[in-house]
């Protein structure tokens, strides 16, 4: 089965993981900006980023596998 269509198939989970990434990177640059926005410090924005990529993208996939036994 070629890549596209693995991506295509909603049961996968290597397309449960390519949402969650793009989601992921989506979502933490939004909170990074804020963060930034908020405390003026670069450095503590990119940890807030980062601690929340984390946290959340396991979240996330663990979510949308979940939701594959939803019928």
């Amino acid at each position: 089965m070629s890549f596209i269509n693995t991506l295509k198939d909603q049961s996968s989970r290597t397309r449960s993981l390519a949402k969650a990434l793009t989601w992921r990177i989506t979502a933490t640059l939004t909170t990074a900006a804020i963060a930034y926005v908020v405390t003026g410090e670069l450095k503590t924005a990119a940890m807030i980023g980062g601690i929340e990529f984390v946290l959340k993208f396991m979240t996330y996939y663990g979510h949308e596998r979940v939701w594959n036994f939803v019928k």
